[in-house]
């Protein structure tokens, strides 16, 4: 198992005895993490790796995963989209069967505590039945809300109204509520099997067995399939390149309990591919952090083209491996690059498509941004910052003060 203490190399011994006073500051002390899928997507992988830590530190740390059927995972999808911005309608008896399954989770669990962080709107319903189950609650909030499309919100926001306080990824995601609110970024875990240091035998045997050649730069995208990840977009972009410059594009995804779109959109992308030898269209299981970490380390330059995006821990991921990032101007992913420093932000398929181009003819630039890309994720977006962050957020909690706080 991996110790709190393997991280000191990385980021310092000062660090890991902050962690250490914060924690031992907090006294004895239960806190809950609670979200509706275990695996695939970026919630399910930060608590995989933070849960264990966190009981390191002294804090007796549990995460739960509700349950849901496929109702209500479309009821879940409809608010995400809708809080992203997309002009959708929730029917009633949808919202019926959300707030049901919320009802129906709360009966299964048996716990007490003293802090209750519920991740995003799938199991935000539960408070109302379990409010007297903890003494402080807290709305974690991991999409884009900047522009929600109102009626979805207001829904929401009368049942997040009632909690504690709120987290958001950016300040631009702050909502008017009646409580404090607070900025957290995500993080990755730089030791976990997604991230750790792989050889170069390592790297060509998963691309080998995945059947993907290295003659060509590879341009990858690393994302769920979804049509905020822009998927469609990428490929476009690709083909703008490929007249021009020879490379190969991968598009690698897997699949989530709560997203009911997901083979939808797969399919719609292996149909824009069709006939594209240079295109490798990969669905991969939750688990597959190995491959996942050969890949971005066998690529030339990393895509994340999003249209919305709460945050992207795959930028974080391309960043730390030193590679060069083009991203979608949205959201979070303008925390993470630094527009000309460490990669280039973009809002079209054809401003991507020349960016890439602009990379794959400069290598000592695409070098160079990756090394700056890789110490600006080590100084921001490393596990260890945001379990510090934790740990200050359950201590302001305790005793609210300014309206927006960030760490």
């Amino acid at each position: 198992m991996i110790s709190l203490q393997d991280y000191a190399p990385i980021v310092g011994q000062e660090v890991i005895d902050q962690l250490q006073r914060l924690a031992e500051g907090l006294g004895p002390l239960r806190l809950v993490h609670i979200n509706s899928t275990a695996a695939g997507g970026g919630v399910a992988e930060i608590l995989h790796r933070a849960v264990p830590l966190l009981n390191q530190l002294g804090l007796e740390t549990a995460w739960e995963v509700i349950e849901g059927d496929q109702p209500f995972f479309e009821a879940t999808k409809t608010i995400h989209n809708g809080l992203q911005g997309f002009k959708v309608e929730l029917p009633p008896e949808l919202w019926d069967h959300y707030l049901e399954i919320n009802r129906q989770n709360a009966r299964k669990f048996s716990w007490e505590a003293d802090f209750v962080i519920v991740h995003d709107p799938q199991p935000a319903f539960l408070i109302h039945e379990m409010r007297a189950r903890a003494r402080h609650w807290v709305w974690r909030c991991h999409v884009d809300v900047s522009r929600p499309h109102f009626p979805i919100w207001r829904l929401l926001r009368d049942i997040v109204g009632s909690y504690d306080a709120s987290v958001f990824s950016m300040p631009q995601f702050s909502q008017n509520l009646p409580h404090d609110q607070y900025i957290i970024h995500p993080s990755i875990d730089p030791l976990s099997e997604k991230n750790r240091e792989l050889t170069e035998a390592e790297i060509n045997a998963v691309l080998d067995r995945l059947g993907i050649p290295r003659d060509k730069p590879i341009i990858l995208q690393v994302s769920r399939f979804d049509s905020f990840k822009d998927p469609l977009g990428v490929i476009q972009a690709f083909r703008m390149v490929k007249c021009h410059t020879p490379c190969r594009l991968v598009l690698a995804g897997g699949e989530a309990t709560d997203d009911p779109e997901g083979p939808r959109i797969l399919a719609e992308v292996q149909e824009a591919a069709e006939g594209e030898s240079d295109i490798h269209i990969l669905l991969l299981p939750p688990d597959a952090h190995y491959e996942i970490n050969a890949l971005q380390r066998a690529a030339y330059i990393i895509l994340q083209k999003s249209l919305r995006e709460g945050f992207g821990l795959t930028v974080t991921e391309a960043m730390w491996k030193g590679k060069p990032v083009i991203g979608g101007s949205v959201g979070g992913i303008v925390i993470q690059i630094q527009d000309y420093h460490t990669g280039f932000l973009v809002h079209s398929p054809e401003g991507c498509a020349f960016r890439i181009r602009y990379l794959l003819h400069r290598p000592e630039m695409a070098r160079r941004m990756g090394t700056l890309a890789r110490e600006f994720a080590r100084n921001h977006f490393l596990i260890t910052r945001h379990l510090r962050d934790y740990l200050t957020l359950i201590t302001l909690v305790r005793s609210p003060g300014s309206r927006v706080f960030e760490f």
